[in-house]
């Protein structure tokens, strides 16, 4: 795209932070905030008057992209199309995000859940170009799945919600709390991996945890696990795991390690043994996959292909 192209603007929704962007494609982001995630009102509000700036500093919008943390609704016959749904985030469940923005700004809005904002970035622009199917994880505040299959993101009865897969439990685990600690399931991924889960298990937050601490191998272990169930049903040509906790540059390859030891040489391909390197990957567009993602998604309502 040129820098005439349409204006764009980007919001990835995270527990934490929201962060958003203006622009008009990959290479050409003009400005970006970060906003805290607080109640929605207040938040919802700091960013549109975000946005209410940018318009007035480098001009009008032609669309918004929204990838937000879920679970979400994305079935358009739905009342709540548009909505966070049943969120563990306090205060954020049934907020509707989507007619917040498109009610203020009169322009198309693209939406998705974080995850797949994520994987659609990486198709297009980053690692996972060429490679479809396609996964994408995060492992943060919380834990969730993108995927992209025959060139679509996956949207079926609701979303992939990659985080909740059921995992065995870690096995004679020395955490302080030997539970996970999602508030919906006793042993998913999610209540294991994500950063409050393994701040609350081993009572100390995973930056830091040095590399030799023995709650890398049980993450590596859970993450392994959903890996091979995540590779078993979609049967992807690449899985990127993105995230603050997949920062850790020990990680992916204990990760890489328990993928191919869970699934004990059942497939007999190169992916799953010496290419193990090339299937299970970093982000190419490092921690900007979902802020790309979203403003694709932008950029796909103003178009008329969200």
């Amino acid at each position: 795209m040129s820098d005439t192209s349409p204006l764009i603007i980007a919001i990835e929704g995270g527990g934490t932070k929201f962060v958003c962007g203006i622009g008009t494609g990959p290479h050409h982001i003009i400005d970006t905030a970060r906003i805290s995630t607080t109640t929605p009102q207040e938040t919802l509000e700091n960013i549109s008057h975000w946005i209410s700036k940018m318009k007035v500093t480098h001009g009008p919008i032609a669309a918004i992209g929204i990838g937000t943390f879920g679970p979400v609704d994305l079935n358009r016959d739905s009342d709540t199309y548009g909505f966070i749904t049943t969120t563990p985030k306090p205060h954020w469940q049934q907020t509707d995000v989507m007619s917040f923005f498109k009610h203020r700004f009169k322009v198309p809005v693209g939406f998705d859940t974080d995850v797949n904002a994520a994987v659609l970035a990486e198709y297009l622009w980053g690692a996972g170009q060429g490679k479809d199917p396609l996964v994408y994880i995060t492992v943060g505040t919380g834990v969730g799945g993108g995927v992209l299959i025959n060139g679509q993101l996956l949207h079926g009865l609701l979303h992939p919600e990659v985080g909740h897969l059921i995992v065995p439990p870690p096995h004679n685990s020395q955490a302080i709390q030997r539970e996970g600690q999602c508030p919906f399931h006793k042993s998913c991924v999610e209540g294991y991996v994500s950063g409050p889960s393994i701040a609350k298990r081993w009572g100390v937050k995973a930056d830091a945890l040095p590399p030799d601490h023995p709650a890398w191998e049980e993450v590596a272990d859970v993450m392994g696990y959903a890996l091979m169930n995540l590779t078993l049903s979609l049967s992807p040509k690449r899985i990127i795991l993105g995230g603050g906790v997949m920062q850790q540059p020990h990680l992916i390859p204990l990760v890489q390690g328990k993928l191919m030891q869970h699934m004990n040489g059942y497939l007999s391909v190169p992916e799953l043994g010496h290419d193990i390197e090339k299937f299970v990957v970093t982000p190419g567009l490092g921690t900007r996959s979902g802020l790309l993602g979203a403003l694709a998604l932008g950029r796909m309502a103003l178009d008329g292909n969200e």
